[in-house]
């Protein structure tokens, strides 16, 4: 009888690190924290800030971040600590192997499969959006029906939008996935240089808006919606509705819609087997990257909506729409090629760890290794799960509409930091004596403050966003149980030694 609830000895895995398993290491702390940057400043800020400000949060949407961050600052602190114990691809996948047993690990695998492939087809998404906005300002737009997706929503109802296809984010999708499949030093290399252009252009929103900024943008009415917004499944239990949407809004709704701008610290600890000295460069790579990137959001928040009245930012490209507003059509395009650069770097990043949470299950049986775990003889790279990777972007990204994509990520990405936190306090119960080159502070406060405000922002999400999560695991259980659990190496090992016994 198989045991479902198996863990993974610590030491098993520091020993399958130490012998090595094809990927280069490579990476440094510069480069670890360059990577966490291109994955995090990308979308969220260059084009959920108008959906949040406008419908949900008004000028308190630097609250919004603050809140956010402060839920990721305490899952970081989490992820830090378990990645400089366990220093291998598999992010959460491998924590949860360590911790709860198969069963678990299984499932939040599949979650990260969501999570990172969803995020990626809203990033692929985001960035044809600024691609377009780049066309017409030099009066050259696409033909409407490669514009956007063929569907979206509104109110709550799916309407058509005249296209067939965003073709945009189909090729910049193939684009990415060429050149992951060449290498992780080049992949890394190219990364380096966006995320300089789009720290740049970051710097020049928040030093060029300045002057712009009217102070009754944000005192006449701060926030217009609260402070609340906190919902169960959807259904408002405190603060109020935006009339107009008849969806929560508020500073913690908006935190819940926002969280997404936050994703992809933890996409650094996918690339752990490239790291050159991972025990010190990981802690440095994840925390580092999120404190950056928390300042220059609530820093760019206060900008855009001191520059406009909230109701004024529009929805697709607001950054640039809000400097053409105040007659700065060419810092216009300065903004809209900085945030093209730095929406690439994400979808980049996103797609780098993806194949990376494959290529860990494979490894251990539950995904089929002959494709899964597939190295090039040459580049080093999990090429065939890179390829179905940029598959699924190509078409999740060019067919799907952004407000399912978005919320769909962070539910998915939100689970999977309350996992990670809660692993942390069994491995802190079961394993104290455990080697930790680095422990997150306050005891055991981190990762309890980390589970509250995650599933606090988890519970924010409308009941169709739960539905969605899970269908999406029970497709996964079924996966397990008809292939993983009859492949699971751990499995056969077990197996073997109660045969010995």
């Amino acid at each position: 009888m198989a045991n479902i609830f198996a863990r993974k000895p610590l030491d098993k895995v520091l020993g399958e690190m130490e012998a090595g398993q094809g990927l280069k290491r490579v990476l440094g702390p510069v480069a670890l924290t360059a990577l966490g940057i291109g994955a995090i400043i990308g979308t969220g800020i260059f084009v959920l800030v108008g959906k949040a400000a406008r419908d949900v949060t008004g000028p308190a949407l630097m609250l919004s971040f603050v809140v956010a961050g402060l839920a990721c600052i305490f899952s970081a602190l989490c992820y830090a600590e378990f990645a400089s114990m366990a220093p291998v691809a598999g992010s959460a996948y491998t924590y949860a192997y360590l911790t709860m047993g198969e069963l678990m690990a299984w499932i939040i695998g599949w979650d990260l499969v969501l999570e990172y492939a969803v995020a990626s087809c809203t990033v692929a998404h985001g960035w044809s959006k600024y691609f377009q906005d780049i066309l017409n300002q030099f009066e050259f737009g696409l033909p409407k029906a490669i514009t956007n997706s063929p569907f979206d929503l509104h109110h709550g109802e799916f309407i058509s939008t005249g296209s067939i296809i965003d073709l945009p984010a189909l090729v910049i999708s193939g684009i990415i996935t060429l050149i992951l499949i060449r290498g992780i030093r080049e992949s890394a290399f190219f990364n380096g240089i966006m995320v300089v252009v789009k720290l740049a252009v970051v710097f020049f929103v928040i030093f060029a808006g300045i002057p712009y900024i009217n102070t009754a943008n944000w005192t006449d009415n701060f926030a217009p919606y609260g402070y609340g917004g906190l919902s169960f499944f959807g259904t408002l239990v405190w603060g109020q509705e935006n009339p107009e949407t008849k969806l929560p809004a508020g500073v913690l709704a908006g935190a819940a819609l926002i969280f997404f701008a936050y994703l992809g610290f933890d996409a650094v600890s996918t690339n752990a087997e490239e790291a050159k000295n991972p025990k010190r460069d990981l802690p440095i790579g994840i925390i580092g990257s999120l404190l950056v990137c928390t300042v220059l959001y609530i820093a760019v928040a206060a900008v855009i909506t001191g520059m406009v009245p909230y109701a004024d930012i529009q929805k697709e490209a607001p950054v640039a729409n809000v400097f053409a507003k105040v007659g700065m059509p060419w810092a216009r395009l300065l903004v809209s090629v900085g945030a093209l650069t730095g929406i690439t770097s994400v979808l980049l990043v996103m797609m780098c760890g993806q194949p990376r949470i494959f290529l860990a299950m494979a490894r251990d049986g539950l995904l089929p290794a002959k494709f899964f775990a597939a190295i090039h003889p040459v580049f080093h790279t999990p090429w065939k799960a890179t390829i179905l990777t940029g598959l699924v972007v190509a078409l999740g990204g060019s067919l799907l509409p952004l407000d399912i994509l978005a919320e769909l990520t962070n539910i998915g990405t939100l689970f999977a930091f309350v996992v990670v936190c809660a692993a942390v306090l069994v491995l802190r119960v079961k394993n104290p004596n455990a080697p930790r080159s680095f422990k997150a502070p306050f005891g055991l406060f981190c990762p309890i403050g980390g589970i509250v405000l995650c599933m606090l922002l988890m519970f924010s999400l409308g009941w169709e966003n739960w539905l969605r999560l899970f269908i999406w695991l029970g497709l996964g259980l079924l996966v397990y149980f008809a292939y993983g659990i009859r492949h699971s190496r751990l499995q056969k090992e077990n197996a073997a030694e109660a045969l010995k016994i």
